[in-house]
């Protein structure tokens, strides 16, 4: 087993640490610097990257991280090693806000500059000092813009590295998810480097079942390459293979009567638009026979919002 270097620090086989990924500066000379978690176990294994607050108010993912690091078990690994970074966007984590200062999206920076904006250079950061040393890896998010996420795991089916990794993490819901431009997911697949996307709950809000299920599909994932020995139980799963937005075809207040994560079928009654003024009242009806993948908590809408997201097996 060969030692770590991140950022000029050097971490050997069973040894834990936790190192800054760099030094970032603010207008105000403030420095800052995002933890990195390390442990490594004498055994040969694999490595796996877990990360969380790419966007500052996903917070289900960092609650997540942090419940998976401060287990003994995971800090004493049998083989392999974990690097675990909580926050990765420190300062949108600050101002509890999606984006960088400069309204750039963190996960549309990659691959990233060591010269460029902040966002730039924490993503050439990412790139040049963890990306090497990894295997795979899990990114945490949760939906945005008032979207509740029901526990799901992304990934690309015509990868089949993706698509075991995702079963062995077993979150209730896998769908087949393509590459977006600038993310952290496509850069990494470049470089063989297959990194799953888990998406549960909603921004600013902490969601018990999808905290529990990304606990539990970690430790799944860990337990399945020997990293820890734990009982975790199965968890059954179904696979997306297609999905659609159901969006508003009048402006008014949304009223949703599924269950985040039920099964719909096609043109059964899932929820109304109301005029606040009491003057209509428009069904809507679900396009297609398949699962509730999220939906939006936003009360009030506008014509053409995206209210449901609907998955099918099929």
């Amino acid at each position: 087993m060969t030692d770590f270097n991140i950022n000029g620090h050097v971490i050997k086989p069973g040894e834990n640490k936790t190192i800054p990924l760099n030094t970032y500066f603010l207008p105000t000379k403030t420095s800052i610097e995002i933890p990195v978690h390390v442990y490594r176990s004498n055994n040969k294994g694999p490595t796996l990257l877990l990360s969380a607050g790419m966007h500052g108010d996903e917070t289900n993912g960092i609650e997540i991280l942090r419940k998976v690091i401060t287990r003994p078990d995971v800090q004493q690994l049998k083989c392999g090693s974990l690097i675990a970074i909580p926050v990765i966007n420190i300062v949108s984590f600050l101002f509890g806000s999606r984006d960088l200062p400069d309204g750039r999206d963190l996960n549309r920076c990659f691959p990233g500059n060591k010269n460029g904006s902040l966002g730039a250079r924490v993503a050439y950061d990412m790139m040049k000092q963890i990306l090497p040393i990894i295997d795979f890896g899990v990114d945490f998010h949760t939906g945005g813009a008032k979207i509740n996420n029901y526990p799901q795991i992304r990934c690309v089916y015509n990868f089949p590295a993706n698509l075991e990794l995702a079963e062995r993490f077993s979150a209730p819901l896998i769908i087949d998810s393509v590459y977006r431009d600038g993310t952290l997911r496509k850069e990494a697949s470049k470089k063989g480097k297959p990194i799953l996307v888990y998406e549960g709950g909603e921004s600013l809000r902490f969601d018990y079942n999808a905290i529990n299920e990304g606990v539990n599909g970690c430790l799944r994932l860990m337990k399945n390459y020997g990293m820890i020995d734990i009982d975790v139980p199965p968890n059954p799963f179904v696979k997306i293979q297609k999905d659609t937005w159901v969006r508003a075809k009048m402006s008014g207040l949304f009223h949703f009567n599924k269950a985040n994560g039920s099964f719909v079928d096609k043109d059964e009654v899932i929820g109304s638009l109301c005029s606040p003024y009491g003057e209509t009242e428009e069904k809507i009806y679900s396009p297609i026979s398949g699962y509730v993948v999220g939906i939006n908590n936003q009360p009030v809408v506008n014509v053409g919002d995206a209210l449901v997201h609907l998955g099918s097996t099929e």
